[in-house]
Formats: structure tokens, C-alpha cells, sequence
């Protein structure tokens, strides 16, 4: 994941200097907002080769799940109070033991499987981002837009403003399907990272907000359970 990490903390730099420069201009004619992620992320080129990536790193996955778990009972053993945390003490205690190299060695493993996975969804995503400026000039110029903005810049805007959608259709057009192994010493570019990295976190976001809705829905449900005979 170091790979990855210094990408994503470098693209998260420049974002922010893009987000913090004012927008000054006064401009006329059709504007539209376009949610980049959005629009990626809906796209059948994205959802296909995420299902994909799940079933053909599927043995990285397993393995990963694996050594968390051992990972998890592994440090266990080393909380010898129970608390749940390995305080000072423990710490200390642990050094130079079994299970403190195990654990040395489930990281590394764990991180170099992960970026393999990482690696493959952001090439996917990569694919796509190329066609995704052609993709938005074709709907500019079939809507006649002269500016778009991100959802993010604007206060207020009617839904029909909105051209993520039709920004999406283009893109299956365009690309289909992509690939989902990289080549050989293929490096992402700072800006994909970063596009991945919001793509990440919509759909974490996404999840979030599913898992309180079905939370919420077993708590509203009625206890169907039927009363109990004399």
C-alpha cells in the first residue's frame, strides 16, 4: 500500500489547492453540474470490472480475510489483561516474541495482496477517465452547456441541471468494458488516484447509509413472533 498511500496523500494536496482557488468570473449561458464519481461509478465498464476484480482476486481476498483473522487472535494472546488493547506493558512484553513476528510478517503479506487488489480497480478506473472528457464534450455540445460546474461548487441548481447521467451514457458508449490487470510496471497518474480515491469514498459512503437503513428497518419491524399457547 506504500505505493498507493503516497499517491493518495500527494492527490488529496492537489485537490484541495484546486479547491481553494475562488471563482471570480461571471459567465453566461446553459450551465450544468456533472458528479465525476457518480458518473464513473454507474457506468458499465465500472460495474462489471469491479465484479470481476471480485471473483478474479478472489484467493488475494480470501487470504486477506484469513491472516486479518489470525491477526486478530494473535494479538489476543498478547493482551493479557483482556481489555480488548495492548497497553505500554504488553507492548513491551511482546517484543521479540512468536507472535509479534507473525504479525511482522501477516502485514507485510496482507499490504502486498491488497495492492494488487487496489491496483486493479484503479487501473479499471483509468480505462474509463479516458474516455470520460470525450464523453462529457459530447453531452456539452448535445445540450449546448457552456460551463459545468461539480455538484460541490454550486448552492443551488434545478435537477435538471444535473447531466451525470446522460454524462454516464456516454461513457458506455465509449467504453464498454475495460481490463482489469495491469501491465507490467504500469504506474497510475497522481489525478486518477485521486479520482479513485473519491470513488472509494462514495461507495463507502453508500454502504454507510445502507447498513443504517436496514438497521433502521429490523428495528422498525413488529415481532411477527406468534404468542405462545396457554
Amino acid at each position: 500500500m506504500k505505493l498507493f498511500a503516497s499517491l493518495l496523500a500527494a492527490a488529496s494536496i492537489s485537490t484541495a489547492a484546486a479547491m481553494a482557488v475562488p471563482a471570480t468570473a461571471q459567465v453566461q449561458g446553459n450551465m450544468a453540474t456533472v458528479n465525476l464519481p457518480a458518473a464513473v461509478i454507474n457506468s458499465n465498464a465500472f460495474v462489471t470490472a469491479y465484479q470481476q476484480i471480485a471473483v478474479t482476486y478472489k484467493p488475494q481476498i480470501d487470504t486477506i480475510q484469513a491472516r486479518q483473522q489470525e491477526g486478530q487472535t494473535l494479538l489476543q494472546q498478547l493482551d493479557t489483561n483482556s481489555d480488548g488493547q495492548l497497553d505500554e506493558a504488553e507492548q513491551q512484553a511482546a517484543q521479540g516474541s512468536a507472535q509479534q513476528t507473525r504479525l511482522q510478517a501477516i502485514d507485510q503479506e496482507v499490504t502486498q495482496l491488497t495492492d494488487q487488489i487496489e491496483a486493479a480497480r484503479v487501473y479499471a478506473v483509468e480505462q474509463i477517465l479516458i474516455q470520460y472528457r470525450p464523453a462529457l464534450e459530447q453531452v456539452v455540445q448535445q445540450l449546448n452547456v457552456q460551463i459545468v460546474l461539480s455538484p460541490e461548487t454550486v448552492i443551488y441548481a434545478p435537477p435538471q441541471a444535473n447531466i451525470t447521467q446522460q454524462v454516464t451514457a456516454a461513457l458506455n458508449t465509449k467504453v464498454p468494458s475495460v481490463a482489469i490487470v495491469p501491465p507490467q510496471n504500469w504506474r497510475p497518474s497522481r489525478n486518477v488516484v485521486a479520482v479513485y480515491q473519491q470513488i472509494q469514498q462514495t461507495l463507502a459512503a453508500a454502504q454507510a447509509i445502507q447498513a443504517q437503513q436496514q438497521a433502521a428497518q429490523a428495528q422498525q419491524q413488529p415481532n411477527t413472533q406468534a404468542p405462545s399457547g396457554r
